[in-house]
């Protein structure tokens, strides 16, 4: 990303550290606000790859989990790219985007993801590029939320898994009243002030913990490769199709749904630490001693204190043992209800 649009959010007030926001100045009030009230995030914690040209829709629909053919051109899905294992490399957010495609996924991720899709282009009429630059992404969550981007963009804010373009923003309706803007980067000061006159500007990991309380996975460096999709709880969301025909994995996920081979699941728990978890810190289980059985996936400070996280983990452990962080002796996974239901 060039330095515009981050010198511009230090003009603003942001801390950043290694490129991401960290908060405006008041960690424990912008948490407080991300649970109740309205906010405002820079999410450059994400890339933007754009897949473009005649053979874009064709090209990702043999790439992906998800259900790529059927996707309207107002319409978003989350999806994941998988290795030859069916193990995920990424988790993305696929949205219809001018005459091809946007997909968000892990920033650091952004230049590996793209080399291996180039791999497959072969003579097929597709162009990949790195958007992450031109295309800045903000979150933005709360009651006030969907009035505010009807102000600036000019149109209704769309529902999940929808998606509105105006004058260069392209606005993917989420889960529970939240909405990830994709704006071009020659506009979007002028969209992040008209936002936060009426929504609380806040770091990062206030994103973070509200991806959390959702259930929605987000596939990093530390855990690439680590999961099938079902182990994260993907084909829940919306994020893996089972009519589609073949794309890297497809055989091992199939298998993994249809035989139901998949013990481990992805949950949500409170950790009541000072040390924050991390994505790919093991986890261990009472029941089955000293080896590691589980994985954190995301982990984000808690409204409520200590942290909240996704930690795959064995369904039994969790539903009859107690699991712990990083030792047997680590703090424990209080487990908590995702908001949709978890086999």
């Amino acid at each position: 990303m060039s330095d515009s649009w981050p010198a511009a959010l230090d003009r603003r007030g942001a801390l950043r550290d290694g490129g991401t926001v960290i908060s405006f100045g008041d960690p424990a009030g912008e948490l407080a606000a991300a649970a109740s009230g309205s906010i405002l995030a820079d999410l450059s914690h994400l890339g933007v790859l754009g897949v473009t040209r005649a053979e874009a829709r064709a090209f990702l629909h043999s790439q992906l989990s998800c259900d790529v053919d059927g996707l309207g051109p107002d319409a978003s899905t989350l999806g994941a790219y998988c290795s030859p294992k069916g193990r995920m490399l990424a988790s993305v957010l696929l949205w219809a985007d001018g005459d091809g495609f946007g997909l968000a996924l892990s920033r650091p991720l952004v230049p590996d993801i793209e080399k291996r899709l180039r791999k497959f282009v072969l003579r097929s009429k597709v162009a990949i590029a790195d958007r992450t630059a031109a295309r800045p992404l903000l979150g933005v969550a709360g009651p006030a939320a969907a009035a505010a981007i009807a102000a600036v963009t000019g149109v209704p804010a769309p529902g999940p898994q929808r998606v509105t373009h105006r004058d260069g923003v392209a606005t993917i309706g989420l889960a529970r009243g939240r909405f990830l803007l994709a704006v071009d980067v020659d506009d979007v000061e002028r969209v992040w002030d008209a936002l936060a006159r009426t929504l609380r500007p806040v770091g990062t990991p206030c994103w973070a913990w509200l991806d959390i309380r959702d259930g929605i996975p987000l596939v990093t460096g530390a855990t690439q490769d680590a999961f099938v999709p079902q182990m994260a709880n993907l084909e829940l969301i919306g994020g893996v199709s089972f009519q589609k025909g073949c794309y890297p994995g497809q055989e091992v996920v199939a298998r993994t749904q249809y035989l139901g081979r998949s013990k481990r699941r992805m949950l949500l728990a409170r950790i009541d630490t000072p040390s924050a978890p991390a994505p790919g810190d093991d986890l261990f289980s009472e029941d089955l001693g000293n080896q590691a059985s589980g994985t954190i996936v995301n982990a984000a400070p808690s409204p409520e204190g200590g942290f909240d996280a996704l930690a795959v983990v064995p369904a039994a452990s969790a539903a009859q043992s107690v699991v712990h962080l990083r030792a047997l002796d680590g703090p424990r996974l209080h487990f908590r209800p995702l908001p949709y239901s978890v086999p």
